[in-house]
């Protein structure tokens, strides 16, 4: 086996994601980890780390791809929503040097991204979804009308790890919100079981190789603090066909809401969930799904080979460190 060396961007506290490379790559290689703050835990748990510019900085990208070079990176992978773009959108300038960005193409992040672009994707393909508005008069209309009542909740158009999300019971407090901040859009509140799905599409061939499902128990902070592992095969069926519809590659974590049997796709994010662990402990291994590729062998599909009924419970850990370590 060739040396696969892994760059990880933005590791921020995602420490076992770090800790999961390290596993499969079993010193075939090494996993390098990059973040702006020198503070993130999981630059610490990587073989290598970089402290580097803010996405947005002019330096960023060219920082990022001399890493690659100087590092022989072989696969590179963002953790967060807004360094997704930036990698999709630079993609080619990264397999000019060799290296494999595990990331869907532009436009299908970018899909992600704005969650009123998903909606309107979602229903134009037939895919049951939250309701959601841009328009408030359009939504006033609505409520008026009996075809959405409240609460609901606004929250970004564009916006990532739950942040600005509130949830509302009057018109009142809409209109608060909507004089606050700009780029908002109004959902339906879903009152039903909350799902989510750890779905990786390879990057050779195309096909969805692997899904894990796990119904939400408890929320934190925009991420999933416990959760038990389930299976169902309509589920399954609908997450193939979405994902296969909207043409994704890699990694995709994919939020789902329960309400009379039916099954309501929410939120998409085309990267490693905050809940993964749970997926990986269970035995869906999407990191040696990666490296697979990066090595340019194609995985073979494994749908719902995992065990029912396994809980994850996230708890709290801490990182010391001297000052001169840092």
């Amino acid at each position: 086996m060739n040396s696969i060396n892994i760059l990880v961007l933005s590791c921020g506290i995602r420490n076992k994601i770090i800790q999961y490379f390290k596993k499969e790559l079993n010193g075939n290689g090494i996993v390098i980890a990059a973040d702006c703050s020198e503070l993130a835990p999981a630059l610490y748990e990587a073989d290598r780390h970089f402290i580097v510019p803010k996405i947005h900085d002019e330096k960023y990208l060219d920082k990022i791809l001399k890493i690659c070079k100087e590092n022989n990176v072989k696969g590179i992978l963002s953790l967060i929503d807004p360094e997704l773009s930036t990698l999709a959108k630079h993609k080619n300038e990264f397999l000019s040097i060799g290296v494999l960005p595990i990331i869907s193409e532009f436009n299908q992040v970018e899909l992600c991204f704005n969650k009123y672009f998903m909606y309107k994707f979602l229903i134009k393909n037939n895919f049951k979804t939250p309701k959601s508005y841009i328009n408030k008069e359009e939504f006033y209309r609505d409520v008026k009308e009996g075809i959405i009542n409240y609460p609901v909740f606004v929250k970004p158009i564009t916006g990532s790890a739950s942040f600005n999300i509130n949830k509302v019971y009057c018109k009142e407090e809409v209109e608060i919100l909507f004089k606050r901040y700009n780029n908002l859009m109004i959902q339906e509140f879903m009152d039903g079981e909350e799902y989510g799905a750890d779905v990786y599409v390879d990057m050779i061939s195309g096909e969805t190789v692997t899904i894990f499902t796990k119904r939400k128990i408890k929320m934190r902070a925009g991420e999933t603090d416990k959760s038990i592992s389930v299976k169902n095969g309509n589920l399954f069926d609908l997450l193939q066909q979405f994902v296969k519809k909207a043409g994704f590659r890699g990694v995709i974590d994919i939020d789902i809401f329960k309400v009379n049997d039916e099954y309501y796709i929410s939120e998409v994010n085309p990267r490693f969930g905050g809940g993964y662990p749970h997926a990986y402990e269970c035995g869906v291994n999407i990191p040696k799904m990666i490296i697979n590729n990066i090595m340019g062998k194609v995985n073979d599909v494994n749908i719902g080979n995992y065990e029912e009924n396994i809980y994850m419970m996230k708890y709290n850990e801490v990182m010391i460190l001297r000052r001169g370590n840092l």
